[in-house]
């Protein structure tokens, strides 16, 4: 579905073709069509445009009064008609991706097992993996995939395990991956990696779908995990292979284990990591320094807060020519226990390489108000930092002494309140704002109001949303079928969404554009991210920087109707 009037030959007809979302276009099959795929009769007799769906699939869509039966709403409508679904989204982008994706999808997911009327991609258990292959083949059957979706299902959306219920925010990442990235839906597959639960409540319930079991682990889920990426690598070698919502510790091990044998991602840690990178580089942009002046403080040191520090260490060395030990000594993270410094026990392994040494904070732990260990203030107070990232779902945790305090160390402190929900943000923006006169340089993970600048202006919030990033960054992978996804093309997509910054033009602009632009905005990162893939050799494909452009909007699935001929060996 790539130009205006595409022609296919498909070999559907009748029932048949009605129920396959693929191909199925409702009241608008022509009265040719409707003639020559057996559907007389099987319509009623008026002709609608896909305009005219679309305004009739909203009316209905506002007949339902709250979030969650909206998208019960939509997934019915994904079931039915893949054309007409990402049309009505892809109009009103703002308002929709909220109730397909979080916070609403995790709703669903929590509720996954009674809500469930079909299944949606593909369900691989532990205790079945004797024919994971076999399934694996059977259910992707004359489809040659661009895009693989998995996750376990143990950290999903702050909402934590919910065991068989994880294919959701795979087919949800899945839908957002064609909707603002141009992905084939069917070229995509969501996986669910079902290895049990420890939720005790799925466990009891008579209702669940899944494997009612503990969650397994160890060596037993290491060689699970191990044949089911071994088999995408044998029979989708140029696929991407997305990893989503896993627990930390396995989410930095499985990333690490397979990044240099295939294409892989993990939004929780790169896509985070590089929108916020992203975000920084807008931000330094405005002050005119480099990623190697700064002083960063991350509060919150999980997955998200880890891939942050990693994916800004990194491009501090690519960029400013820095080594990566002088780099780390740039990062200050906390968790619940202070400051991460040599002495805390059982110091993730991940982690070690931003370890501050104890005997550059003896003094300030003597001064110490926080009790066990080195606080949020008494770090701000002691380095001053520049840049001030939260990924902890501590509430409020930027109070106003720590972001005054952190303002009187530079002219304009940058400041990014990343945790999700809005009732989970480090700092409600307008407050930082107020407290820093203006000043300070704002990026949330939810959407928040404009804040008041002293001379009226509104000053719009970015919102730090991967959305912004991580589907150019697998559309850039995929149309160049780069053997490995490194973190140059993640620099290279995070520098081009940096360059389309508005405070690079106005200050006091928003530092990242619309997520209403998101579609635009991500196509530029997936053609920097091929072209960077074509540059360091790493693209399967032949063709030279300056025809990735071109060649990228060959690629670009968009939900329109084209023509359809009846061929019994046409497309199914």
């Amino acid at each position: 579905m790539l130009s205006k009037n595409p022609v296919f030959r498909v070999a559907l007809r009748g029932e048949t073709l009605l129920t396959s979302p693929r191909w199925n276009k409702g009241t608008a099959f022509t009265n040719k069509e409707r003639k020559e795929l057996g559907l007389t009769g099987r319509l009623p007799h008026r002709v609608n445009t896909l305009d005219e769906q679309c305004q009739r699939a909203y009316d209905q869509l506002q007949m339902h009064e709250n979030a969650i039966r909206k998208n019960t709403f939509l997934q019915s409508m994904k079931d039915q008609n893949w054309v007409l679904y990402y049309s009505l989204i892809s109009r009103h982008l703002r308002e929709l991706v909220p109730i397909i994706y979080t916070p609403t999808e995790a709703e669903a997911i929590s509720n996954y097992s009674h809500l469930f009327r079909r299944s949606e991609g593909l369900y691989l258990t532990i205790s079945d993996q004797g024919t994971m292959e076999e399934d694996l083949l059977e259910q992707t059957k004359g489809r040659n995939l661009d895009l693989i979706v998995c996750s376990d299902a143990e950290a999903i959306l702050g909402i934590g395990d919910q065991g068989v219920g994880g294919i959701g925010i795979s087919a949800a990442k899945s839908v957002i991956y064609t909707l603002i990235g141009g992905i084939d839906p069917h070229k995509s597959l969501p996986v669910v990696l079902d290895v049990g639960t420890d939720n005790e409540q799925l466990l009891s319930d008579s209702l669940y779908v899944g494997w009612p079991h503990k969650r397994v682990r160890g060596k037993e889920y290491d060689e699970f995990i191990d044949k089911f990426v071994g088999l995408v690598r044998k029979h989708f070698p140029n696929s991407l292979l997305h990893f989503e919502d896993f627990g930390v510790k396995n989410a930095h091990s499985i990333l690490q284990r397979y990044r240099d044998v295939h294409s892989v991602f993990n939004d929780d840690i790169q896509g985070t990591g590089a929108v916020t990178l992203a975000c920084t580089m807008a931000a330094i942009g405005v002050t005119k320094s480099k990623l190697s002046d700064q002083r960063f403080v991350i509060y919150g040191a999980g997955s998200a807060g880890l891939g942050i520090a990693v994916q800004l260490r990194d491009a501090m060395v690519s960029t400013d020519n820095v080594s990566e030990e002088e780099a780390n000594r740039k990062f200050y993270l906390l968790d619940k226990q202070g400051l991460i410094k040599q002495s805390l026990p059982d110091i993730r392994e991940d982690l070690k390489p931003f370890v501050r040494p104890d005997e550059e904070w003896d003094s300030v732990a003597r001064n110490s108000s926080s009790e066990g260990g080195i606080g949020l203030l008494d770090v701000v107070k002691h380095i001053k930092p520049t840049v001030l990232i939260g990924c902890s779902t501590h509430g409020g945790a930027f109070t106003k002494e720590v972001v005054q305090s952190m303002a009187e160390g530079c002219e304009r402190p940058i400041i990014f309140p990343l945790s999700n929900p809005s009732n989970l943000v480090e700092v409600d923006p307008r407050d930082a704002n107020e407290w820093t006169e203006g000043k300070a340089l704002l990026a949330t993970g939810s959407p928040f109001p404009p804040a008041k600048m002293p001379n009226g202006k509104d000053y719009i919030i970015a919102e730090c949303n991967n959305a912004l990033i991580y589907p150019g960054l697998g559309f850039g992978s995929m149309i160049s079928e780069s053997r490995r996804m490194t973190d140059t093309m993640i620099i290279a997509g995070a520098r081009r969404l940096a360059a389309l910054s508005p405070a690079l033009k106005d200050p006091d602009a928003a530092l990242l554009p619309d997520f209403g632009d998101a579609p635009e905005v991500n196509f530029e990162v997936g053609v920097a991210v091929a072209e960077q893939a074509i540059e360091e050799g790493v693209a399967s494909v032949k063709w030279k920087k300056e025809e990735v452009r071109d060649r990228a909007r060959e690629r670009v699935w968009k939900p329109v109707y084209g023509e359809y001929v009846f061929d019994e060996n046409g497309q199914k």
